[in-house]
């Protein structure tokens, strides 16, 4: 499922004009990491898992090490990039805009394969100094220090930039949806604006005009009318708060199911990760460990999912490649 999944991501991305914008570039990045997963990682670990033992040597050993490591931190590290572009974008958009080109995006790709790398293969360097059985394929480390560096550089840090930048989009994307509502609601009428009451918590706006009797000098009698084109601008921006209304929610949604699949994927494995090789103590069975790292994987079939089933493009691209529909 991984596999088939970030395929059809990558195949609608190349296939389809319309996708071809630098933002789905490092969505398409990030199907290419997760596919890299499916294919050169998970098979080996469920040999590892069914043998109970390594039986592919010392080399095919460090190269499915290394590819498990860079791989899974490239693929923490572009959920990262994602939230930076979407954050700039936001906050941003007019000088971003400008800023936001094809080779912008390949630079950042760049940077995250890089920082990966340097990530993970001081893990491999350490593994060479210590002693290991043949039939055994792991890292093992009890330095607190490199456990804080490999931890924190490939997960920690990642996570706290997510979820302040998430936050960030979450209160700016309200904000901008807030004020959209406020705009609405200032009409122009007969030559001078009304600005119509709308509270946060209304949900309709009355237009009104009055005409004052000036027959005394001292008593004016006041006659409110209704104007029926009025209403039915009101009703239209009723409807129109009522969709800025469920956009807001579904971006909301958006965001809590993208932290929340990252959170439940990654951080139990990375807890365990600090607290096996830091105390001396503690013992975790094969199959929790097994669990925690296949919980990890997982994020590599979730994140096709989450990053492009609620974009309406994708979802044509999906049906037309499904539909086996050659287009350009």
């Amino acid at each position: 499922m991984t596999t088939a999944i970030n395929s059809l991501v990558i195949a609608a991305i190349i296939v389809t004009r319309k996708l071809h914008h630098p933002a789905n570039y490092l969505i398409c990045s990030l199907a290419v990491t997760d596919l890299l997963v499916a294919v050169l990682v998970m098979p080996f670990s469920i040999m590892y898992i069914v043998k109970e033992s390594w039986v592919m040597g010392p080399v095919v050993c460090d190269i499915w090490l290394s590819v498990d490591i860079t791989c899974c931190t490239c693929s923490i590290l572009h959920l990262s990039a994602i939230a930076l572009d979407r954050y700039r974008a936001i906050t941003d958009a007019v000088e971003y805009a400008r800023k936001r080109t094809p080779q912008h995006a390949a630079f950042m790709i760049a940077v995250v394969w890089i920082i990966s790398i340097f990530i993970s293969m001081p893990m491999l360097f350490w593994r060479h100094q210590s002693q290991n059985r043949d039939d055994e394929c792991m890292i093992k480390h009890d330095h607190i220090v490199f456990t804080i560096y490999s931890t924190f550089g490939a997960f920690y840090i990642p996570l706290a930039l997510i979820l302040i930048l998430y936050y960030k989009i979450y209160r700016a994307a309200k904000s901008l949806y807030h004020k959209r509502k406020v705009s609405r609601c200032e009409k122009e009428q007969n030559g001078q604006v009304l600005l119509e009451a709308c509270g946060k918590s209304s949900t309709m706006c009355i237009a009104e005009k009055s005409f004052s009797d000036h027959s005394t000098d001292f008593d004016r009698i006041h006659i409110t009318i209704r104007n029926p084109r009025a209403e039915a601008r009101q009703e239209k921006a009723t409807r129109r708060h009522k969709i800025s209304s469920n956009r807001e929610r579904k971006a909301a949604t958006t965001l809590g199911l993208i932290l929340g699949a990252f959170v439940i994927c990654w951080l139990p494995f990375f807890v365990k990760e600090v607290i096996v090789n830091i105390c001396d103590a503690c013992y975790i069975s094969d199959d929790m460990n097994n669990f925690l790292t296949w919980l990890g994987y997982l994020n590599s079939l979730i994140n096709p999912l989450i990053y492009t089933i609620f974009n309406e493009d994708f979802k044509k691209a999906f049906q037309k490649l499904i539909r086996c529909r050659h287009y350009l």
